[in-house]
Parts: structure tokens; C-alpha cells; sequence
């Protein structure tokens, strides 16, 4: 299995304050892979590092597609997101006040080009376009559930809908990797479940590799191949699922030392 984002010796620092120290982290394409830890672990950090929001202290981030290695470090965030990354947030960040339809058309308009005469005089490769990315953004809603509220404002969906809404127009930047920040944060339990199936499936039908940061560690377990869990932004164990549950260190750091 081929690697597409291989990162090395990873660090942020602010200040005089390690964020993310030395971490090495590997995904082979077609993956699931788990990044777990308690709260302020850094994990977040490293999504921020892979998709430009900060730029590394040290260390490189390596992303392949097509057969072409991008080094990603310090790479600006539509860079980040043109070469095949694309990501949710931890805390949801749609535009709630457009359209369910329009989140997920204002993602996709990246993949599609004509020139200024034709969006300005309304010429047919201008319909052509559009007609194009209403089409696709409305498979994206169905496949989430949300076709019949296209028309409603963001900010108006369900929770759980609005996590929904924030996938779809994940995928409409047409990624190749995939990162999820707690998809399933805030979610009841028939929810969750709900959605464990769902990542299984769009991994599954958008051939996605997909980095996922969760602390629902039913979930996590569920569906990870391999896990990676961080402790005061230090790799501290790796593995399978099995391995990784029965791991000292990794005990340690969720339930602290015996007394």
C-alpha cells in the first residue's frame, strides 16, 4: 500500500509552548485511520498544520495524488484544499446564513472555469456551468439526507444535520484525503451509529483515504484500521485498535497513574 500523507518530525510552536512536538505520523491510501487523546492533546493542531491554517515550526508533511508528491508545509489553505484535502471542523463553520444548496455549490465552483464575459453577459458556457454544479451539489445532499431542504437557511438545519451539511461540502472540493474533526461531537447515540455507517460508505464510494479525530472511542474503534493517539502533542502510541485499547501509556494518559 502506497503512502498518501507521510509527516515527519511535526512541530508547532507558540511561543515558548510546544503545541505539536516531533510527531510522525503515516497514511496508506484507501486508509481510516483514528487520531485520538485527551482534550488539548493537539490534535487539532495537527489538522490546522496539514491544511495551512498554521504553518509548521519544523518538520515536512509529504501528500501524494497521482503518482506527484506536494509538500504541504506552510502551503495556503486553498492550496491545501486544490491539491485534494478536504476537512470538517470540530466547531461547525458553514455559512449559515446561504442556503443548504448554496454551501455545497460554493465548494464545487473550485472545480469549474468560465471566463467574466460569460458570467456577465449570461452566455451558455455560463448556464452550462452552473446547471452542472446545481446538479452535483444536489447528489451531494441526497446522499446526506438533506435534498428536500436544499432551499432552508444553514442556520436553520438540525445539529445533527448541520454536521451532515459540513461532510457534503467537504466532498464537493472533490478530496482525495479526508479529514474529519469530531464528526459525531454533539450527536445522541442513534446518531452516531448513523454515522459510522455513513463514513464507511463515502470512504467506500469516493475511494477517500480518511484522518478522523474523535472521542467517541465506540466509534473509533469500530471503524479505524490503525489509531494514533497524542499526549501534550507527543505521539505516544500507535497500532490497531486492540493494541492501542490495551496500551499502557495510552491508559495512563486518559485515566492518569494509579496513587
Amino acid at each position: 500500500m502506497s503512502d498518501i500523507l507521510r509527516i515527519e518530525k511535526l512541530t508547532r510552536n507558540f511561543g515558548g509552548l510546544a503545541a505539536v512536538s516531533n510527531v510522525d505520523l503515516r497514511l496508506g491510501e484507501g486508509e481510516l485511520v483514528g487520531l485520538i487523546g485527551p482534550n488539548g492533546a493537539g490534535k487539532t493542531t495537527v489538522f490546522n498544520l496539514l491544511t495551512g491554517v498554521y504553518p509548521p515550526s519544523s518538520g515536512t508533511i509529504a501528500f501524494t495524488r497521482d503518482a506527484q508528491e506536494l509538500s504541504l508545509g506552510g502551503r495556503k489553505p486553498n492550496v491545501v484544499c486544490r491539491a485534494g484535502v478536504g476537512r470538517t471542523f470540530q466547531n461547525i463553520r458553514l455559512f449559515k446564513d446561504l442556503t443548504v444548496l448554496e454551501n455545497v455549490e460554493i465548494a464545487l465552483q473550485q472545480n469549474h472555469r468560465y471566463s467574466l464575459a460569460a458570467s456577465f453577459f449570461r452566455l451558455p458556457p455560463f448556464a452550462r456551468t452552473e446547471a452542472a454544479v446545481r446538479e452535483e451539489s444536489m447528489e451531494l445532499l441526497a446522499l446526506m439526507g438533506l435534498a428536500e431542504k436544499a432551499e432552508e437557511q444553514a442556520r436553520n438545519l438540525p445539529y445533527g444535520d448541520q454536521r451532515h451539511l459540513e461532510i457534503a461540502r467537504a466532498l464537493a472540493t472533490r478530496p482525495t484525503l479526508l479529514l474529519l474533526d469530531e464528526p459525531a461531537a454533539g450527536m445522541n447515540p442513534a446518531e452516531t451509529a448513523e454515522l459510522t455507517g455513513l463514513i464507511s460508505r463515502l470512504r467506500t464510494e469516493f475511494g477517500l483515504t480518511i484522518l478522523l479525530i474523535e472521542h467517541d472511542m465506540s466509534l473509533v474503534m469500530k471503524i479505524c484500521e490503525r489509531i494514533y493517539v497524542l499526549d501534550h502533542g507527543v505521539v505516544i502510541a500507535s497500532g490497531t485498535p486492540a493494541e492501542v485499547r490495551a496500551n499502557p501509556r495510552v491508559i495512563e494518559a486518559y485515566l492518569g497513574e494509579e496513587a
